[in-house]
């Protein structure tokens, strides 16, 4: 029965102590000789364990912190990149060297492993190219990038294997994540990456979108 009638008597004074979170105000000498069971090491005083609860949390808001920052600073390079390479796209005088422009930045500036250009219709000066094909939009091998190229948004992760295929044939096995840039009316884009976690599902896309966007807009210039 004693027992029983502490343990009740404990929730009593935790439920009473809940409404009265102020009371320890009034008796501070209390706060410090109340002692706080550790997982590790001896108890600990009220005061001390809520001042190591503190630290805990000023390293984690510090870590925090610190990703922002380096964030911040990654998508700041990134803009700057995105701002330079519209800039040069739209330097070219044809539309053979603005897709060689945008290859060669995406490998080089970007540091894309394996980049590849599917375009719908020939470029003329652009008949041969490592990272071009040339596949009509009616084409079945395009089939499983119907939804891709409806919705116009870039798609990142790992691709279905035909996919890969199409886009990069031979070195298909090689490619652990694709950024897909689809290219209204024009094509698609496609940035391999040999790390599987260089692109993934739900990363962010608003300079993918803004690469395929100023691509678009370049060409659309010498469109016949």
């Amino acid at each position: 029965m004693s027992e029983i009638q502490e343990t009740l008597s404990a929730h009593e004074v935790a439920a009473w102590l809940r409404r009265h979170p102020q009371f320890l105000r009034q008796f501070p000498d209390l706060a410090l000789s109340l002692v706080v069971p550790r997982d590790e090491g001896p108890a600990a005083s009220l005061a001390s364990y809520q001042l190591d609860v503190l630290r805990d949390k000023n390293r984690e808001l510090a870590r925090r912190l610190q990703d922002l920052f380096a964030n911040a600073q990654e998508n700041e390079r990134l803009a700057v990149r995105t701002h330079q390479l519209t800039l040069q796209l739209m330097r070219q005088e044809n539309a053979a060297d603005t897709l060689r422009a945008m290859a060669a930045s995406l490998a080089e500036d970007f540091n894309g492993d394996l980049v590849r250009v599917v375009l719908f219709e020939p470029v003329a000066g652009l008949e041969e190219a490592p990272w071009l094909q040339h596949i009509a939009a009616d084409d079945p091998r395009l089939q499983s990038f119907r939804d891709c190229l409806a919705d116009g948004e870039p798609l990142c992760g790992r691709l279905q294997p035909e996919k890969h295929e199409v886009l990069y044939g031979d070195r298909a096995p090689d490619v652990q994540s694709t950024a897909l840039l689809p290219l209204g009316g024009v094509g698609l884009v496609a940035v391999g990456s040999l790390d599987a976690n260089r692109f993934f599902p739900g990363m962010g896309t608003l300079f993918l979108r803004m690469m395929g966007e100023a691509l678009t807009a370049a060409l659309a210039r010498y469109a016949r």
